[in-house]
């Protein structure tokens, strides 16, 4: 059991590691296109223009402006972020939760709420792997790509649905634990701490 958990949280850290490093190249390509888009601006405004026109044509004709396609980009870039941080908020219990209520419970009753929940989600984490599948299936099949970079859709969805997968994985396996639990009364993960045990 130890080695299986070693192995979902190994895959759950790798993807949110890629994750956050899919995310931050967003922000800063997201960051140089914006800056590009206002000195573009500044450059075509009639104040630059009059002053120092030739100038201005000189940035501008190095191609000074937003980036080409940066909202497709961020479009695909963040849809896998998403998926890639699931496994890691599931293993980790790390999913926002409300217990006014369930505080008062007993500890047999919150491990038995606690168990539904992990498995509706796991049921819902392989709804959501298998819809993409069939949605990149059909993209493929239809060779759609982005407007302005020309990039096959396909291409994201792949991305997502590997991170999906492996979201899937880690709700499958967080699942059956949290019925481990449940049924031998011992806790194996946190539940909504965090870190890992």
């Amino acid at each position: 059991m130890q080695r299986i958990h070693w192995v979902m949280n190994a895959v759950a850290r790798a993807f949110a590691i890629v994750g956050g490093a899919v995310l931050s190249a967003l922000i800063l390509l997201t960051c140089v296109s914006v800056t590009g888009r206002a000195i573009n601006t500044i450059l075509h405004s009639d104040a630059v223009q009059g002053s120092m026109g030739k100038l201005a044509d000189a940035l501008l004709a190095t191609g000074v402006g937003p980036i080409l396609g940066d909202f497709e980009i961020v479009e695909a870039g963040i849809a896998f972020a998403i998926f890639a941080f699931i496994p890691l908020c599931q293993i980790t219990g790390g999913h926002a939760t409300v217990d006014v209520f369930t505080s008062a419970f007993p500890t047999r009753v919150n491990r038995f709420i606690q168990m539904v929940a992990d498995a509706l989600f796991a049921i819902v984490l392989i709804v959501i792997a298998w819809r993409l599948y069939e949605g990149m299936m059909s993209k493929l099949g239809y060779g759609e790509t982005t407007y302005l970079l020309q990039i096959p859709v396909w291409w994201s969805y792949a991305a997502s649905l590997a991170a999906a997968i492996a979201a899937a994985l880690v709700g499958i396996y967080v699942a059956v634990v949290r019925v481990i639990e449940f049924l031998s009364g011992h806790g194996v993960l946190s539940i909504g701490g965090g870190g890992d045990q």
